[in-house]
């Protein structure tokens, strides 16, 4: 049976039936995208294979899954929501001639795609980028900031943020830190695209616009909270991780609880935690950054001669990312303290996910301060290389920058850590 790319077989192979769109293939198997989402690699030999729909039929059936363009209607009545789109799964399809997952869909189509959402708010959309965000850098959060402080000066009663997952967590970081906000900003993104049956792009949009029409007047990341449809998690922009590259559930606040949680079904929102309420501060821009920061991940045996690097490179801050309470080997001390003599503020972090720096237990964690270094508190290594970014373009005197680091700015310090492996003292 003669078939091409895109078009749509059902092969029968050992008993089994596979049926799916057919893909680029570099082997002698059949690559095959199948309604669930999911890839399927067959080989051919004694099996039986019929064409279903030839490519343009098959095309053309696919992208009608997604539903039909409708209009969004957008009555004056309720809370006025500005989309901003970067891109990301959020806002992709599957290119079925390549299989790829592309960032193609704009802010209006995010709006056509789940139409509940005019039921929620009046909804304007504005593409900043369509990019897929490992492709995010640090300018792009400061156009990203500009444009959501322009929004919320035009009367915007909230913002939903459309990212891809990858690194949402470093922009909603950055942002919480770059705007002090009288209204919800909330980041979503989905773990899987919208013309998959699995996708949770329509749930976690429609929660995220319940949170963006809210009282939480900080910077948000809404996502899934389990691995069924029951409720998304409200975690803020300095607290989350993704914990997990594909499972729909993949976001966790760390160190804090979450500030919410969504019931998708009930259309209710559950607070559990305190937060900014909404027209509590006055909006307020402070978007200048220094992106010459770097994060280092200390190992066994790594050599200090690394931190060199990043100095003769010309880099302005360093996050050294520690083992336990915030600890490298003796010999990288010496180094650390010449890096800070050369006027580059250090920060130390852990690589555990959860707990708490304390580098006043251990003589190495002791000597690390006396180098001048800076304790991390409880910030993810990530959200303190995103602060240093931010603390260093407000100034460029270290003993500033310090204090900067080590006092809560949008909620990424705790003041306390509850469940902790050790006590810290002078």
């Amino acid at each position: 049976m003669e078939f091409e790319e895109g078009d749509r077989i059902k092969i029968e192979k050992d008993g089994v039936e596979y049926e799916g769109v057919v893909m680029p293939s570099t082997t002698r198997h059949i690559v095959i995208k199948m309604i669930s989402g999911y890839n399927a690699g067959i080989d051919p030999e004694n099996a039986s294979i019929k064409v279903v729909q030839k490519k343009k039929a098959a095309n053309n059936t696919l992208v009608a899954a997604r539903g039909p363009d409708i209009s969004v209607e957008r009555p004056a009545s309720l809370p006025k929501v500005s989309i901003l789109s970067t891109g990301g799964t959020i806002a992709s399809k599957i290119d079925y001639r390549t299989g790829a997952v592309t960032a193609s869909f704009s802010a209006d189509d995010i709006l056509q795609a789940i139409p509940e959402l005019k039921e929620i708010a009046d909804f304007s959309g504005r593409a900043i980028y369509n990019i897929l965000s490992e492709n995010m850098k640090a300018d792009y959060w400061q156009v990203l900031a500009k444009a959501i402080a322009e929004e919320i000066g035009k009367g915007a009663d909230g913002i939903i943020v459309a990212h891809g997952t990858d690194t949402m967590m470093y922009s909603a970081a950055a942002l919480s830190f770059m705007i002090e906000t009288p209204v919800p900003i909330v980041f979503v993104g989905s773990q899987r695209s919208a013309d998959r049956p699995s996708s949770d792009n329509a749930m976690n949009a429609i929660c995220a616009a319940l949170v963006a029409v809210s009282d939480i007047a900080e910077v948000t990341v809404v996502m899934h909270d389990d691995e069924s449809d029951g409720r998304c998690a409200v975690h803020r922009g300095t607290k989350v991780r993704k914990m997990h590259t594909s499972r729909r559930d993949a976001f966790r606040s760390v160190n804090a609880d979450p500030i919410a949680y969504v019931d998708y079904t009930g259309r209710e929102l559950h607070a559990t935690s305190t937060y900014t309420k909404r027209g509590a501060r006055q909006l307020e821009l402070n978007d200048s950054l220094e992106p010459r920061c770097a994060l280092v991940k200390f190992t066994p045996g790594a050599s200090p001669e690394i931190l060199s690097y990043f100095t003769d490179a010309g880099y302005r801050g360093l996050v050294i990312e520690g083992t336990g309470l915030g600890h490298v080997s003796t010999e990288w001390i010496p180094h650390i303290e010449n890096v800070i003599r050369s006027g580059i503020p250090v920060v130390v972090t852990s690589q555990c996910i959860s707990g708490r720096v304390c580098n006043r237990v251990y003589d190495t964690g002791r000597d690390i301060l006396k180098a001048g270094a800076i304790e991390g508190e409880d910030m993810l290594p990530e959200v303190a290389l995103v602060k240093l970014m931010w603390a260093l373009g407000q100034s460029d005197d270290i003993d500033t920058v310090a204090e900067i680091m080590t006092n809560a700015i949008a909620g990424e310090i705790s003041e306390r850590t509850l469940v902790s492996a050790c006590e810290c003292h002078e």
